[in-house]
């Protein structure tokens, strides 16, 4: 059998923030139309938002060069919108801007995109972070699917930024989960006994006109339709560099332990859609500091206890072969001091005003960078 490379490409998505007013900025044709003036060498992307930015890394090898790349994206984009006075927010909802008042960006793509979801797409104004790792045999990548979709939500609590929403306390740490499951093909991926079935799937949706290909699929894991990798995209977009780079360790290593296990002709259990999106639920609601289930033993037990079974014991064994156990083991610092959501809360109850939590924000997403 042989070893897929297990390369490591990540994608996010940040807000354009106006420092003045901590409100979001719809902006970014006029940054791409800079960008296109100066040659800069970061690839920015649009999105359907005027307010939002995408980059994506390189095809990297390692997370620690990926840490470098996204320190080099972050940096550039940080730079190009402070020539017109902007600032870059990394995190999953901004805490008081109104999805009523953004621009969609007005390419033929998406405007498409608000003619089929009407108001679903207006309100869509969330940004995640996406981890691509590199599976080449489409029957491994099913098979990598099947069972790493049992810990994404162990994923979601380490990365959870989105504990606001239109000026509001949500309660829930990733409030950016709830929005974009309003949206068709979004969750828990199925399980699916071949690459074939999985593609008979998508087929049969083009063939009936519910979409024109594999990229309006949106499950939390999903075979990518252009390139060949398993994609992630669980997660709210973190707001500091390192806890990107942690949580993309932590899935490429789970990827590499899935394959091995297939390879000694092992796997792990795999779990219906519908129990694991009962653990999804509590990672939106409570995050870290709440409970997931272990299927396995029929209990309920603390969210930190199971993210540090699932480093310790399901990867611990394979992080030192992909020389990435330094970015895997940020997790510990993650459970110890809270995600973005919790220092994002924290703010809010020290200061009472959501303009100090935009420039907490601020600052965190620019830490390590500049």
């Amino acid at each position: 059998m042989k070893q897929p490379s297990f390369n490591i490409g990540i994608e996010e998505e940040y807000q354009i923030v106006d420092p003045q007013t901590r409100e979001l900025r719809s902006y970014i044709t006029q940054m791409i139309a800079d960008k296109t003036r100066t040659l800069m060498e970061i690839d920015i992307k649009p999105e359907l938002h005027q307010s939002i930015v995408e980059v994506g890394t390189k095809v990297c090898q390692t997370p620690a060069e990926a840490r470098a790349e996204l320190v080099r994206l972050r940096r550039g984009v940080i730079e190009l919108a402070g020539q017109h006075g902007l600032k870059i927010v990394a995190a999953g909802t901004h805490p008081f801007s109104n999805w009523l008042h953004q621009e969609i960006t007005p390419f033929e793509r998406y405007v498409g995109v608000r003619q089929d979801m009407q108001i679903l797409a207006q309100q869509l104004l969330i940004f995640g972070t996406h981890v691509h790792v590199g599976i080449e045999d489409p029957e491994i990548m099913i098979d990598v699917m099947n069972v790493a979709r049992y810990l994404m939500p162990h994923i979601l609590c380490l990365s959870t930024s989105s504990p606001f929403w239109v000026g509001q306390n949500t309660g829930l740490m990733s409030y950016r989960s709830v929005i974009f499951r309003n949206f068709p093909r979004t969750g828990t991926a199925p399980r699916f006994n071949s690459y074939a079935e999985f593609q008979r799937f998508v087929d049969t949706l083009v063939k009936t006109n519910s979409i024109p290909d594999g990229t309006k699929i949106w499950w939390d894991l999903r075979p990518n339709y252009k390139y060949p990798t398993l994609e992630m995209r669980v997660c709210d977009v973190c707001t500091r560099v390192d806890e990107a780079i942690c949580i993309a360790a932590i899935y490429q290593a789970i990827c590499y332990k899935c394959w091995k296990l297939r390879r000694s002709n092992m796997t792990f259990r795999v779990y219906s859609s519908s129990l694991i999106e009962e653990n999804k639920w509590r990672a939106v609601r409570y995050g870290l500091d709440g409970k997931l289930i272990d299927f396995g033993k029929q209990e309920e037990l603390p969210a930190r206890d199971l993210v540090t079974e699932m480093i310790e014991w399901f990867i611990g064994d394979v992080v030192d072969e992909l020389g990435s156990r330094d970015e895997v083991e940020y997790a510990y610092r993650i459970m110890k001091e809270g995600t973005s959501a919790h220092r994002q809360l924290e703010t809010y109850r020290q200061t009472g005003d959501l303009k100090a939590v935009v420039d907490r924000l601020i600052r965190e997403t620019e830490e390590g960078i500049l």
